[in-house]
């Protein structure tokens, strides 16, 4: 992973900073409304630090139409998470600034974005899957343990059905975990095939590479006595 800039560490910083600001309230729900206050304000300004981030990208983009094409999500995301009901929208953005930070490979970038992009997903949910939940009648998710074991229940698809949401918004949520997790775990087959048969082929490369060297030392060998024999 390369150095990060000071403005891509910021970004890092306020990243840490929106998550903590969206759970605080949902987990502890006797915050004081000074407190609220500043979760909100820090929700706005980590909004307004990614738009500013989006916008000198793209000033320093060379094809200003291809990468508006290229950077769509980022777009509607930040457009969308204006609003307060889809303020978790800011977490796409992350996933740009992740992209800058991560290794040069491929394999490197895609175990990064599987890295970072389980964890956010995965809390980001068992968080707004509580907060919808707790109080809904019939609801069995009232701790953010519950959320947290469903969250991972669904995400692997193993859905023991111990936990469940009962609401319009946890099934929706429920919905997507599913996609995710199952998107997932697909380009986790796909990275690990992927190394294996880098490995293989690695392997067989050092074998045809000795059997050449094995194969050239005979040949210096026949020569030698060739002109011994003269």
């Amino acid at each position: 992973m390369r150095s990060m800039s000071r403005w891509e560490l910021a970004l890092l910083v306020a990243a840490a900073a929106f998550l903590t600001a969206y759970a605080m309230p949902i987990l502890d729900t006797g915050l004081s409304p000074s407190a609220r206050a500043l979760c909100n304000g820090i929700d706005w300004i980590t909004w307004g630090m990614f738009v500013a981030d989006y916008v000198v990208e793209f000033r320093k983009s060379s094809n200003k139409p291809r990468w508006l094409v290229r950077h769509v999500v980022d777009f509607v995301a930040l457009l969308l998470a204006m609003l307060h009901p889809l303020r978790l929208l800011r977490i796409v953005p992350m996933l740009r600034v992740l992209n800058r930070m991560t290794v040069a490979s491929l394999r490197g970038r895609v175990a990064a974005y599987i890295v970072a992009a389980t964890f956010l997903v995965g809390c980001t949910a068992a968080l707004t899957c509580l907060d919808v939940e707790r109080n809904a009648p019939g609801s069995n998710i009232h701790t953010f343990g519950d959320a947290a074991w469903w969250t991972i229940a669904t995400m692997t698809t193993v859905g023991y059905g111990d936990h469940y949401p009962v609401t319009t918004e946890g099934r929706f949520i429920g919905a997507a975990l599913m996609v995710s997790g199952i998107a997932l775990l697909g380009t986790v087959t796909a990275t690990l095939a992927s190394w294996i048969t880098e490995q293989v082929k690695r392997g067989e490369d050092d074998t045809l590479l000795l059997e050449i060297r094995a194969l050239r030392k005979e040949i210096a060998k026949l020569q030698r006595q060739q002109e011994n024999s003269r």
